[in-house]
């Protein structure tokens, strides 16, 4: 029963409830971890996947371990930190055909090594490691749907960093496409295509169209508890307007959003 809950906030419908059941397996912890995490509770995510990696320090759940704390590290801006835990996970995942999850464990370390160099301005290398992860993705015969979610979202990251608006809209819509497609699961994953989809507008010059996803998507992270994302979307809507709020009201949004991660262990990042 606690698997099947926590499967259900890491990567189902209802990614909101708090607590969190107990986790006591190892893929219990990673699953409490990643639901913990998009609620914006990293102190409690870090624990579990701190305990995890003590109870399992090899293979794919020790490398999926690595990769959600890199996605910790980058959220709250720290790519280099991040970097070096996705490192570590690509190094656990392999070889690719000695665990079911290893290439899962894979992918979200490339994906997420793509991530970081793209925040440190490492746009080609960015690239590289985009198209390796899709060539390792070509593998699998049926890879979870939300590995190809995640390639769209820093894809399309990677084009608005370059300036490409066509082509980060083109990647930002596949990922809103491929995410309805996985509803009732994924809804977190539902949401943040959402998010990324609202900068990849704003890239593109379509502010009134932005302004609009984004005030959709705001109101979807408050009815789920998904506080990074909230934080995430105030912060876009505090530079182009909301069309529901006023600018009062997105900053304090924003603001409480802040220190509400603060106050679940989040560790901000000086840039």
């Amino acid at each position: 029963m606690n698997s099947t809950a926590l499967a259900a906030a890491a990567f189902g419908d209802t990614p909101g409830p708090w607590p969190l059941p107990a986790a006591h397996t190892p893929a219990q912890l990673w699953l409490r971890a990643v639901a913990a995490a998009g609620q914006g509770r990293y102190g409690s995510a870090r624990a579990d996947l701190a305990d995890l990696r003590r109870r399992q320090p090899a293979g794919a759940l020790a490398a999926l371990s690595c990769s959600t704390e890199a996605s910790l590290r980058r959220q709250l801006g720290g790519h280099r930190e991040a970097a070096g835990w996705d490192g570590r996970a690509l190094a656990l995942a392999q070889p690719l055909g000695a665990d079911p999850m290893a290439l899962q464990a894979c992918v979200d370390a490339v994906v997420g090594l793509a991530a970081d160099a793209l925040g440190v301005g490492r746009l080609a290398l960015s690239g590289r490691l985009l198209e390796q992860a899709e060539q390792i993705m070509r593998r699998a015969e049926a890879p979870p749907k939300r590995l190809a979610i995640r390639l769209t979202w820093v894809s399309a990251e990677l084009a608005m960093a370059a300036g490409r608006g066509a082509d980060a809209l083109t990647h930002a819509r596949r990922g809103v496409e491929l995410a309805e497609q996985a509803l009732p699961g994924l809804r977190r994953h539902r949401v943040k295509s959402d998010v990324v989809l609202a900068a990849a507008l704003c890239c593109a010059g379509s502010i009134e169209s932005a302004r609009e996803v984004a005030d959709t998507a705001l109101a979807d992270t408050q009815t789920h508890g998904l506080v990074p994302l909230r934080w995430a979307l105030a912060c876009l809507l505090a530079d182009i307007d909301s069309a529901t709020l006023t600018s009062e009201q997105v900053a304090a949004i924003r603001d409480d959003c802040a220190g509400a991660i603060t106050r679940r262990g989040g560790r901000w990042t000086r840039r």
